[in-house]
């Protein structure tokens, strides 16, 4: 899309649809005087540049949302780690024209072996035109999603943390670690597993501390690979949480449990790994020349809240569990897309009035069964009896068609359904992308707006023109009449009734224009 010139003066004609007072949040403070009270110079203040603050950012700007996204890191990261983008996150990107942009910096593979990494083919005809996982360097998916949002018009500055901020029933205030105030309508962290915002705000982040860790890293090795192989088939058959995999030109993915729980924000060295690769696998390959190294544990807590007044939570601000599934990343970039379009509408002035709550309604619940997925998978990773036992049954269960989808379709994030009440089965899950006369389903999503996808012929959106486009095309192969579609491609209403559609469309899109 072509985006205004982003300026940091508020527009004139600017208005913001309250939804909540000073009496509804506690210790929230009245206003300022206008005295006091500095001017709004933005809309959202983002904290946290990663990707999913860099998707949000994006995503407000589609609707000319005047961002900031602060980003306390000067430099990207220094190591290559490798994510997965999953279905669901691809089919967004799609949604949004980036999926040609980041398709030729990943590796595809099948969509399968996710689940506590027991090797399954990926069941036949998953419902997606994006049916596999995009492996990616970290450093890369964040530089490009960086730079969509810049170009959307979002401002973005390295460098710069927040210290602290206070909100009033008009706006938040947030200071900088060195002193500069800036003040915005919302504030949103993005800031990460230890996030300042959410320490501020006083959440609640209840679960579980971590009970294991591991050691993660790549690194050169000095035997030949034969040896290697064999080796690692040993082991692994006893201890799932180790591994080492070529990465190419001599570079080995190793993964081992490590000896302890330690403090996270200290790296582990280089003896660490030789230390524990020699006591599970009795030699430590002669590891040496480690490009990066990490830790992870499997500590697992989901904030209490996803929202206080103007200040927002999302990504691993919000929820914490083990990489295992690699469902991290993709849950914040899925929060992204599910909050971007719904405070926009907050700031821009037509959001029914329970639309930003829907944001915690839909998106609590989904991390909370991300937290137990990944729970059950660090249960059967274990090398006690029990666990392994376990494992053995799950795997035998996952030869039939029906169980190796469903675990699947729930890592993969395809099987999500909302709760939009009772209805066909398709009302509140994602629409996958089809074929219409216009060409793919996904190109019509570019714009971050509604769609009324109608096969009647006979629908219209009427007031809702600036928000939602209109699709007629009875040759859409649907097995409804017609779908409405929300920014975030979840259908939000089916049928062929122009006056029950009103009553959907008012109720994800307000009061239609005058």
């Amino acid at each position: 899309m072509d985006s205004p010139q982003f300026t940091a003066e508020p527009s004139s004609n600017d208005t913001v649809e309250r939804d909540f007072t000073v009496g509804d949040v506690p210790g929230l403070r009245s206003p300022a005087s206008g005295a006091e009270r500095a001017p709004l110079m933005f809309d959202v203040i983002i904290a946290g540049c990663g990707p999913t603050g860099a998707m949000l950012a994006a995503e407000l700007r589609l609707h000319d949302v005047r961002v900031l996204v602060l980003e306390k890191e000067t430099e990207p990261k220094s190591f290559v780690r490798i994510v997965g983008l999953h279905i669901r996150s691809l089919e967004l990107m799609a949604m949004r024209g980036l999926l040609d942009r980041i398709l030729g910096h990943g590796r595809q593979r099948p969509a399968s072996g996710f689940f506590a990494a027991i090797a399954k083919p990926a069941p036949k005809g998953l419902d997606s035109a994006h049916a596999y996982l995009l492996g990616i360097p970290q450093p890369v998916i964040e530089r490009l999603l960086e730079e969509h949002a810049i170009e959307l018009g979002a401002q973005v500055r390295h460098g710069c943390a927040v210290a602290g901020f206070e909100q009033d029933d008009e706006g938040v205030t947030v200071e900088l670690a060195d002193g500069e105030q800036l003040r915005a309508r919302y504030l949103v962290g993005c800031d990460g597993a230890r996030s300042t915002v959410r320490k501020l705000l006083g959440v609640g982040f209840p679960g579980e501390p971590s009970r294991t860790e591991t050691l993660m890293g790549e690194m050169e090795v000095g035997v030949p690979q034969e040896e290697i192989t064999a080796k690692v088939t040993e082991i692994h058959e006893t201890h799932r949480r180790f591994w080492l995999r070529p990465f190419g030109e001599g570079v080995y993915s190793v993964v081992v449990p490590a000896g302890g729980v330690s403090d996270r924000a200290e790296p582990p060295t280089l003896e660490d790994f030789q230390q524990q690769l020699r006591t599970i696998a009795g030699t430590d390959f002669g590891v040496h020349s480690p490009r990066w190294m990490s830790r992870f544990g499997d500590a697992t807590r989901l904030a209490e809240r996803y929202r206080v007044g103007r200040v927002l939570l999302a990504g691993d601000a919000a929820h914490i569990h083990p990489p295992i599934g690699g469902q991290g990343l993709n849950l914040g970039v899925q929060d992204a897309f599910n909050l971007g379009w719904k405070l926009a509408a907050q700031i821009r002035g037509w959001a029914p009035e329970t639309l930003l709550d829907t944001y915690q309604a839909e998106r609590h619940p989904v991390a909370a069964d991300v937290l137990d997925n990944t729970r059950a998978q660090m249960e059967l990773l274990s090398a006690e009896p029990g666990p392994q036992a376990a494992r053995r049954l799950l795997t035998e269960l996952m030869d039939f068609d029906e169980v190796n989808r469903y675990l699947i379709e729930k890592i993969t994030a395809i099987g999500i359904r909302y709760d939009f009440g009772a209805g066909p089965d398709l009302l509140g899950r994602r629409l996958r992308d089809i074929d219409v006369k216009q060409g793919r389903l996904y190109d019509l999503l570019h714009r971050g707006r509604g769609l009324l996808l109608d096969r009647t012929e006979r629908l219209t959106v009427g007031g809702w023109s600036d928000r939602v486009d209109h699709l007629a095309d009875p040759t859409a192969v649907l097995d409804v009449p017609s779908v409405l579609l929300r920014p975030d491609g979840h259908v939000a209403w089916i049928g062929d009734d122009q006056q029950d559609l009103d009553g959907h469309l008012a109720r994800w899109f307000g009061k239609p224009a005058n």
